[in-house]
Formats: structure tokens, C-alpha cells, sequence
């Protein structure tokens, strides 16, 4: 199945050739990556063209106006990759953070299933051992906040390596979703659990990145600490989807 990863870069100049070299050398003939790029200064949308000229067919480029958000990057990405005739769509960092191997074991669980998630809390999953205990708790308790307050069963609600069927995405209101920071990631589960899709959780290393700067923000922290209170009242008109026969 034709499958798209979305990457929203910003400065990530460092990252993305060793990233682009990575994802294409995976035993997946019909993959292919759609870059966002909130025109980062450092020249990463420049060279995210030049790579797009090395794989003709199988990687393409878009060029925002100034930085916009992980949330709308991922969105008009999502849309343009259904538009271009993905049948599954992924979303991965472009810091190395998220394992480039397990690409291949999130095309094959989403088979059988609506939406598959790279998990760091579920059995076998973990995060960098070389973070301090007080960063493995902050992150441990994000997502323990977010799943209690949603009433949510998905165990890595804030993680953004992800796979999802095109008839998924179709049939989520995208354009409801305005969250931008990681909280972005939650709102999305939520609306798709809302709904009733299934998903399954493959555990998965998550890594520090290797190079360039972390993206987070007190800013963000406090976006998401809010949010997730937001979200059950923005939804609430939501059902489960009547099963296809």
C-alpha cells in the first residue's frame, strides 16, 4: 500500500539527509516522504528540494510562510498526501528521536487495524536512558494527565510516531483539529477514539535527538496542560462510526 510519511522540519538541515537516507533504505517499495517546511532559516526547504530531485516520484516538498505550528504542518500535510493517493499516512520527527527500522512494523500492524502508534508506555517500549528522572516523569506524567482526563485507553497519547489508514484521517473533521504544540497528538487520538476507530500500540525506543535543538517550549506545556480540559466539551458531538459491512 502506497504510503506517505509527513515530516515537519524547522532548522532540521542536520537531520533530514541522514533521515531521508534512513527511510528510503527500508524494505518499502512504495514509500514515500512529503516534507514541511516552516521556511527554516538554516536552509533545510532548500535541501529538502535538492533531495526530492535525488528520488524522483517518492518525495515531495512543501514550503510554508514562517513557523506555523507542528499541528496545521501536519494537517495540510495529511491532506496533501490523501490528495496525492496515500492509502496509509505516517507522521514521524525529523530528529532521529523516533526509530526509522520500526517504519516498517507500523506498515504491517496497520493492516489490521485503524491507526498504529510507536509507544514509549506500553510493554517493551522506553525512553532514552540517558535522560534525568525528573524529564522520564514530567513526560510519564503528560500523558498519564491527558489519558485521565479523556477517560482514554491509548497509552501514548502525546507520541508523534504514527501510522494511519487514509479512511481514517478521511473520516476524522480535521479542519476542528487547532491544537499545535504536542498537544496536538492527543487531540487527534482523542477524536479518533472518539469515533471509534481501533488502534493498536507498538512499543518503541524513543530516542534524544542527535542534532539541532528541541522544539519544546514552557509555552507549549501550558498549551497542553489546558487543552486537554478543552477538549472533551469541543467534541462532544462526536459518535462512533456506524461499521462498514
Amino acid at each position: 500500500m502506497k504510503t506517505t510519511i509527513v515530516i515537519p522540519t524547522y532548522n532540521e538541515a542536520e537531520n533530514l539527509p541522514k533521515l531521508t537516507a534512513a527511510l528510503f533504505a527500508l524494505p518499502l517499495d512504495d514509500l514515500n516522504l512529503l516534507i514541511v517546511d516552516d521556511n527554516s532559516p538554516d536552509g533545510t526547504g532548500q535541501l529538502a528540494e535538492d533531495l526530492a530531485r535525488e528520488h524522483p516520484g517518492r518525495m515531495s516538498v512543501m514550503h510554508r510562510q514562517g513557523k506555523l505550528g507542528l499541528g496545521t504542518a501536519y494537517i495540510q500535510g495529511f491532506q496533501r498526501a490523501i490528495a496525492d493517493g496515500a492509502e496509509a499516512v505516517g507522521q514521524m520527527d525529523a530528529d532521529f528521536s523516533h526509530p526509522v527500522e520500526k517504519v516498517v512494523e507500523l506498515v504491517k500492524t496497520l493492516e489490521t487495524t485503524d491507526l498504529v502508534i510507536g509507544s514509549r508506555y506500553v510493554p517493551g517500549g522506553s525512553l532514552d536512558e540517558r535522560w534525568p528522572m525528573w524529564r522520564k516523569a514530567l513526560s510519564g506524567f503528560g500523558n498519564f494527565y491527558a489519558r485521565t482526563i479523556l477517560g482514554m485507553k491509548v497509552r501514548d497519547v502525546t507520541g508523534g510516531f504514527r501510522l494511519w489508514r487514509r479512511k481514517t484521517l478521511q473520516g476524522m473533521p480535521l479542519e476542528r483539529v487547532r491544537s499545535n504544540g504536542y498537544i496536538f497528538q492527543v487531540e487527534m487520538a482523542y477524536v479518533a477514539t472518539r469515533l471509534g476507530y481501533g488502534f493498536k500500540e507498538t512499543p518503541i525506543y524513543f530516542a534524544d535527538r542527535r542534532w539541532g535543538q528541541s522544539k519544546m517550549s514552557f509555552r507549549i506545556q501550558i498549551e497542553a496542560a489546558l487543552r486537554v480540559w478543552q477538549l472533551p466539551g469541543l467534541y462532544r458531538d462526536l459518535h462512533k462510526v456506524p461499521l462498514q459491512g
